[in-house]
């Protein structure tokens, strides 16, 4: 006894190969597109790409820039007798890593969160005497005086901030397909 069918027979398609039916494209001529080869990686690229490269949530990078200014800004007084030069120079880098490491949702929090970290770490090299009265005064005068470092620092960290933010909102866009529904020619807005 024959067994009734239980699928619908498929449409066969087409292979991806085969040519056009007689008459259409007949005349048209496929050429290569040549490639070019990829171009050698310079080594500081390669080196780069080896970091570790975390992804900090805002308190996590706000965390991470105060411990490291305080921890240099302690080696800077017990190694170099609080030099303000080698606190600035230092500063510099943290703020890049700080930039750079915190997370695309919290980019933004970047440029103030480093002044903070420096704020924090100028207090072992301030030099402050007479109390509580003392110290906050010469934190001040220390702050206001290296405001050059500051500034510096911000600068970087905003600097970094404003590039990955115009990358972040390139890819973004390439995400969004021209022609999508509820629109002719671009996505729908969902507001």
């Amino acid at each position: 006894m024959e067994q009734p069918r239980t699928r619908r027979p498929q449409p066969r398609q087409r292979p991806q190969g085969t040519l056009p039916a007689r008459g259409a494209l007949a005349d048209s001529t496929v050429y290569p597109v040549p490639t070019r080869p990829p171009r050698p990686v310079p080594p500081v690229v390669l080196a780069l790409r080896r970091l570790p490269n975390p992804r900090l949530t805002g308190l996590g990078a706000g965390l991470f820039g105060a411990a490291v200014m305080l921890a240099l800004g302690s080696l800077d007084w017990l190694l170099l007798d609080g030099s303000a030069v080698a606190y600035g120079l230092l500063f510099l880098p943290v703020s890049a890593l700080t930039a750079l490491w915190v997370r695309e949702a919290d980019v933004v929090m970047a440029p103030v969160i480093v002044p903070i970290a420096f704020a924090v770490g100028i207090v072992p090299i301030s030099g402050g005497d007479g109390g509580f009265g003392g110290q906050t005064m010469a934190v001040v005068t220390a702050l206001a005086v290296h405001a050059g470092w500051l500034y510096g620092g911000t600068l970087i960290a905003g600097l970094i901030t404003c590039v990955r933010k115009v990358r972040m909102m390139g890819r973004r866009r390439r995400r969004i397909r021209p022609g999508g529904p509820g629109q002719p020619g671009g996505a729908a807005r969902h507001d």
